[in-house]
């Protein structure tokens, strides 16, 4: 599997910046993160939809957002979070802010972004219905090109 180029980074961490979010360090597009942990040979083959999710995030460089559709509630929206937009996005508790990011969002607040996804709306072993997002940013003319984009 050939991993994305630096274009397509660069171009995810520009449309993570839309809303004045800084994508670096800790922060940075979950893609990325998927790209270092594979050097390391720290990635697991699994079957689960957020691991399919990972390796095609590695292949395309875009974040790729899992969100278990039991756990969500609707109505269901992707906007840029307002300042102090919080999350808890692990078991252990660690929580992101997500202010100046584009998120999506259910009836409970922000629950999926580039960079994590909510604890609370992650999939597990009894998921059965689930929404995956792709972060990025396509060109104006892709479906003319012969792209098929679905919404």
């Amino acid at each position: 599997m050939q991993p994305s180029d630096d274009g397509v980074r660069a171009t995810v961490r520009n449309v993570l910046r839309h809303g004045g979010y800084k994508p670096t360090g800790r922060s940075k597009p979950a893609s990325s993160i998927f790209f270092a942990l594979r050097a390391k040979a720290c990635l697991v083959r699994s079957t689960s939809p957020s691991m399919r999710a990972t390796f095609v995030s590695l292949h395309s460089g875009l974040p790729i957002s899992v969100v278990g559709l039991d756990r969500a509630r609707e109505p269901l929206r992707v906007g840029v979070a307002a300042k102090g937009t919080t999350y808890v996005f692990n078991a252990s508790g660690q929580v992101i802010d997500a202010s100046g990011l584009l998120c999506l969002f259910d009836a409970d607040g922000a629950c999926a972004n580039a960079v994590r996804d909510a604890q609370r709306t992650k999939t597990d072993a009894l998921t059965r219905r689930t929404l995956s997002i792709v972060w990025g940013d396509f060109p104006r003319n892709a479906a003319r090109a012969g792209h098929q984009l679905v919404s």
